[in-house]
């Protein structure tokens, strides 16, 4: 596996790197926007199989790096690092498009890990959550979540969803008519529950919850507030 870091800071840059391939992955390095389009687009060789991405570059700020990649439909894993700590911050960054978002300063073991839980979600024929495809076929309505074909489908109509997406759907596919934990939830998505993924769950429900309503269905994936979600009609 390939990473990508991209950050201006040479120091952390540099520290990032070492880490990465310390752990035992390749990574390539740059210091700018138009270098890491390069990469992500191929221009430069092997493109990376995650990127790292800090959103204050001087050429072009990170959000829109994000915002041009997913615009091409392109659900490349990207994990964004930035001093911006706000929630409106976090939110903003889950909701252009980024994986992940992790703020500075932070420790080297967790990203790591953060990146490694990203990795597993896409090692298996991008299968979600890093396991094999269980052939598994979910019903729920006039919903078919096929878990071996990685597709979902409403009332014959495709739902085109990114891997997140559909990583949320099948873990509430598997639960159907059952309440699923948020805590849950981000533990088979991201790979653990952490405060700062929180409201990029809520981010990403919104999101799943549009490409399933398209064709003006009724809602499916249903808020139990202060629990977590569950799929089923609204009673």
């Amino acid at each position: 596996m390939t990473v990508l870091v991209v950050d201006d800071d040479r120091a952390i840059r540099d520290a990032v790197m070492r880490a990465i391939k310390f752990d035992g992955m390749e990574c390539e390095a740059v210091a700018t926007a138009r270098e890491a389009l390069q990469y992500i687009n191929g221009e430069r060789g092997k493109r990376p199989d995650l990127v790292i991405l800090d959103l204050g570059l001087p050429d072009l700020d990170g959000l829109e790096v994000v915002r041009q990649v997913r615009a091409k439909g392109d659900d490349l894993p990207i994990l964004v690092l930035t001093a911006r700590t706000q929630i409106s911050d976090r939110v903003a960054g889950l909701d252009a498009g980024a994986d992940d978002y992790l703020p500075k300063p932070f420790a080297l073991p967790e990203l790591l890990a953060r990146v490694r839980a990203l990795l597993r979600r896409i090692q298996i024929d991008a299968t979600p959550s890093g396991v094999v495809p269980s052939g598994e076929v979910y019903q729920i309505e006039d919903l078919i979540v096929d878990c071996g074909a990685y597709r979902a489908t409403r009332s014959g109509r495709h739902c085109n969803l990114t891997r997140t997406e559909f990583s949320l759907l099948e873990v509430l596919a598997k639960n159907s008519g059952k309440v699923v934990p948020r805590d849950m939830l981000l533990e088979k998505v991201w790979g653990w529950a952490s405060p700062t993924l929180s409201n990029g769950l809520d981010v990403y429900i919104g999101y799943l919850r549009k490409k399933l309503e398209e064709g003006g269905e009724p809602r499916l994936v249903q808020t139990v507030r202060g629990v977590g979600y569950v799929l089923r009609l609204e009673e």
